[in-house]
């Protein structure tokens, strides 16, 4: 495989994936990791992909990968943080969801939970977890979004404001250097906002790949999470602020 059939198949398995580690690279390519860097180095400077610490992404900080690529993304790694997130929820408890292919996974790890109240703004989550007949299962008022089921918008924002819940469960987009949680849609964020300020216990839920990943919204920071249930360990930037403000970080 030479150069150009090497950052061919690159920049296909990114778009692919959202994110592919150094790792990931070097076995799928079977070069050394210092061509694999000087390769992604050399696509970053062409603008095709962007540079995070450990591997690449997309280049697209205004615009999230399609809703149905990203259900198919890292699917083996949501699993395992789904499954790992819906271990932590007890019985009979209340929690918010809000939107993202690892929350709905989360979901349909739910189901085998008793007497669960949820409030979410996912018509995808409403609709798996109304299955069961002994959960109480609340969507919130607003706009659906076409491309992905999401509900968005200022109603939303004062339909969540209503309630207090034992447990958020949120994904995100993207994770930055120093710890701001990022989003595509400032409506989005205002909803995911307010989540964050009406539960006692946050949990993210984020595979390695939205480390550094690019996304023009600001929606909080990792600070306010309480507990972080990711398949690798953190760089170390955030790990210094997982430990500074004693956030659980629970490996998937």
């Amino acid at each position: 495989m030479n150069q150009t059939q090497r950052h061919e198949k690159i920049v296909s398995l990114i778009k692919q994936n959202g994110f592919m580690s150094i790792d990931d690279l070097v076995t799928q390519c079977a070069v050394t990791p210092q061509t694999i860097r000087r390769d992604l180095n050399q696509l970053a400077e062409t603008g095709v992909l962007s540079r995070y610490h450990g591997g690449a992404g997309l280049n697209r900080s205004w615009e999230n990968t399609p809703y149905q690529e990203r259900k198919t993304q890292n699917r083996e790694v949501k699993e395992r943080i789904a499954e790992a997130v819906a271990s932590m929820i007890p019985n009979g408890a209340s929690l918010f969801i809000n939107i993202g292919t690892t929350t709905e996974l989360i979901a349909s790890k739910l189901l085998n939970h008793k007497n669960l109240h949820v409030v979410t703004n996912n018509i995808h989550v409403a609709t798996i977890l109304s299955a069961k007949e002994d959960f109480s299962v609340i969507i919130a008022a607003g706009e659906v979004r076409y491309r992905d089921g999401g509900i968005i918008g200022e109603a939303t924002c004062d339909f969540i404001s209503q309630f207090r819940m034992d447990y958020g469960i949120i994904g995100i987009s993207g994770i930055s250097a120093d710890g701001a949680l990022l989003d595509f849609d400032f409506r989005e964020v205002k909803v995911s906002q307010a989540i964050l300020s009406h539960t006692q216990h946050v949990i993210l839920a984020a595979d390695y790949s939205k480390f550094e990943r690019k996304a023009m919204v600001e929606q909080g920071h990792i600070s306010q999470v309480d507990c972080l249930v990711c398949d690798k360990t953190p760089p170390p930037a955030i790990s210094e602020i997982i430990a500074e403000n004693n956030i659980t970080f629970i490996q998937a």
